[in-house]
């Protein structure tokens, strides 16, 4: 049969699905014997026994095994929150978060029923690291025998899956097992306009930027994202076991066995008021009762920040719409994802903030992979940028260099227009023009470390510094003949392309002789 597969890759667990076509209705694939059932999933983990092995076992096969709670080098697990996050992680087993993710994924294409045959493979990506975690889907999908590949974010696949109708402006509130991310996105159409047949970022085959459809946009008026998700609130769990129970006192609060334990009380109390669960520490030892209560948990979160650290990442994703002549009462739904946002502390508290939007929580954990499964050819999303672009340029008024923003927080690209820029001389005699880029730095952000091996939300003042330079500068422009001060030397036309690029082209005024059009970087 063919048709579309997507696969949702995440810290915990993957989603595979797969809609033939035609009428066909999309369904979550079994894939014997990884998966887990109701609903079929893979559980994102790897055991491999020694680094050169071509034997692994994997998903449900690890559990089955009984190795969960042993650990150690040869358990691979919250691999996905590694990749593409810009900076090399060290290893925790045999393998890099990379190969462990290009693994699972190999895996699974290789336990595909005969009977599907996939024409087009449609892959998410988290907000927070999307442009890394994009490039590594590239390269891990490479000698996938399928004539297209596509990727969308997360919270546009969510949206977009929700069902909602065109014109909608939704905010995706996705809680996974290592990230969080929220995202408003406008979906398109409305008041008379058509609405969208969704086509996704293509990275096997031509560029969509080529191609002759009449394409229409799905756009991201704003997103935030942190390293943050239901495997912290885990790991919180377990060290307020430790700390509340004498019997647990000598244990280690990372310990695998202990944290699956605490998962199986975080799930109860999605729809109980108190959890029970029995762990065992090790082979042959007597098992504990683990206990929580709903009202504990939500304390605990509480003084854990978490509610902070939402506010947070809410109100960036609110001043980004608000930027875009959006407000929170223009917002038609809220659509939580992820299996953390299950939780009654998560859902009374998008209740609280946002009182007049209706709440849709339908299917949470498959809702990303079913939506990624409704782009079809038609429609391209565009993304947006998490930080801004600046340029030092010589202010003749003030006979200093100033920074002139290129491009804001929140700003969405493929650039429609090129921004226009004149830029003068600095000096008698200037042989070259410097182009010096920057990112503006927020006033304060949070960020996730680890302290004694627990997450902990630390606030951050940015410093006097108003943008940071980039720590690779492209190339000069050189001036022939020599340019002197007092006038403009160089119109340059600045856009992001479709790959995340910040290219440059224009003409020399002196001269009135073309720019060749040139990379400076990639935007983030």
């Amino acid at each position: 049969m063919a048709g579309t597969l997507a696969i949702d890759l995440g810290s915990t667990t993957t989603v595979v699905a797969f809609q033939g076509s035609g009428e066909a209705p999309p369904e979550l694939l079994e894939l014997t014997p990884i998966s887990t059932r109701d609903p079929a999933v893979v559980p994102s983990l790897i055991w491999l026994k020694e680094a050169s092995s071509s034997q692994a076992l994997i998903g449900r096969q690890v559990i089955e095994a009984g190795l969960l709670e042993q650990g150690g080098t040869e358990l691979h697990r919250d691999f996905k929150r590694r990749i593409g996050g810009g900076n090399p992680e060290p290893r925790s087993g045999w393998l890099s978060p990379e190969q462990s993710g290009q693994l699972l994924l190999e895996q699974i294409w290789q336990r595909l029923p005969q009977t599907v045959q996939p024409e087009r493979l449609v892959l998410t990506a988290p907000i927070d690291s999307y442009r890394g975690y994009r490039q590594w889907l590239l390269e891990a999908t490479s000698q996938l025998a399928v004539p297209e590949i596509a990727l969308v974010d997360e919270p546009t696949a969510a949206a977009i899956g929700a069902g909602l109708p065109p014109g909608s402006r939704v905010l995706v509130v996705d809680m996974g097992g290592g990230t969080t991310d929220l995202s408003l996105v406008a979906l398109e159409g409305g008041e008379g306009k058509a609405a969208p047949i969704a086509q996704l970022l293509r990275f096997g085959g031509r560029d969509l930027t080529a191609s002759r459809q009449s394409l229409r946009t799905a756009r991201v008026l704003g997103k935030a994202g942190l390293a943050l998700g239901g495997r912290d609130l885990d790991r919180w769990i377990a060290a307020d076991q430790v700390k509340r129970r004498p019997e647990l006192a000598s244990l280690d609060p990372s310990s695998p066995s202990l944290l699956e334990g605490c998962e199986r009380l975080k799930c109860q109390l999605t729809d109980a008021e108190e959890a029970l669960t029995l762990w065992s520490p090790g082979p042959g030892a007597a098992p504990i009762e683990l206990r929580l209560s709903r009202r504990e948990l939500d304390l605990l979160l509480r003084q854990r920040q978490l509610l902070t650290l939402l506010d947070e990442l809410l109100e960036q994703v609110l001043a980004a719409a608000r930027g875009c002549g959006v407000q929170a009462d223009d917002i038609d739904a809220v659509l939580p994802v992820g299996g953390s946002s299950s939780l009654p502390l998560i859902r009374s508290w998008l209740q609280e903030r946002l009182p007049q939007v209706p709440l849709r929580g339908e299917r949470p954990v498959e809702a990303v992979a079913l939506g990624a499964l409704r782009l079809t050819p038609g429609v391209v999303v565009r993304d947006v940028l998490d930080r801004g672009v600046s340029l030092r340029c010589w202010d003749q008024r003030s006979s200093e260099h100033r920074w002139h923003p290129l491009f804001l927080p929140g700003q969405p690209w493929p650039s429609e227009q090129p921004l226009t820029l004149r830029l003068a001389c600095s000096r008698s005699g200037q042989t070259n023009l410097e182009l010096v880029l920057g990112e503006p730095l927020a006033e304060e952000r949070s960020e996730v470390v680890f302290v004694n091996g627990l997450p902990v939300l630390r606030r951050q003042s940015a410093g006097a510094a108003a943008v940071q330079d980039w720590s690779q500068q492209p190339a000069a422009i050189p001036l022939t003949p020599a340019g002197e001060p007092g006038s403009d030397r160089l119109e340059l036309r600045f856009a992001i392309n479709a790959r995340g690029e910040l290219v440059v082209d224009g003409r020399d005024l002196a001269t009135d002789q073309p720019l060749p059009q040139r990379c400076l970087g990639r935007v983030r």
